[in-house]
């Protein structure tokens, strides 16, 4: 178990180097030929009978790909992982199970629009503060003793009227 799980240390340590070559690149090899062959203690052992992982699974293809494209520098499977959730998996929740797909496009089409509509209103300075806050801002710009006035004379006029009814 422990040659397993070194080299598949070996193969992540290798694989986010900044540079490859070849050397590196059979090293890379070497470690994954290394956890397939190793790996079976746990099959043996009954731990885990299967070993069809998504991300175990992409490791068959870092080679080639770091061949065409170059190193990874530092990727992270798991950023996708979370996008996924967010597009999918909480919209599928959301929706009635009734021609999901369309009701999934349409959850992640309104939180997009919610979204852009958060940066817009953050730009213009709409979500400072509260209403109150902004209230209280328009009060304190305008002139205060005309504020007090005003409401001095509603008071008068509120009272006459209730006096006359």
């Amino acid at each position: 178990m422990v040659c397993a799980i070194r080299a598949l240390l070996d193969f992540c340590y290798i694989a986010r180097r900044d540079v490859h070559d070849t050397h590196t690149l059979t090293a890379l090899d070497d470690a994954l030929q290394r956890f397939h062959h190793h790996r079976e203690i746990f099959r043996e052992s009954g731990i885990r009978m299967d070993f069809n992982l998504p991300r175990q699974h992409s490791l068959i293809h870092y080679l080639k790909l770091i061949r065409a494209f170059g190193a990874p520098n530092g990727l992270c499977s798991s950023i996708t992982e979370s996008k996924h959730i967010k597009a999918v998996k909480e919209p599928w929740q959301r929706s009635s199970r009734f021609e999901a797909l369309r009701q999934m496009l349409l959850t992640n089409q309104r939180l997009d629009k919610l979204a852009a509509a958060r940066v817009d209103f953050t730009e213009r300075g709409m979500l400072k503060g509260t209403c109150l806050s902004s209230v209280l801002d328009q009060i304190r710009s305008t002139n205060f003793y005309c504020i007090i006035w005003l409401f001095f004379e509603l008071t008068i006029f509120v009272t006459i009227r209730d006096d006359r009814s």
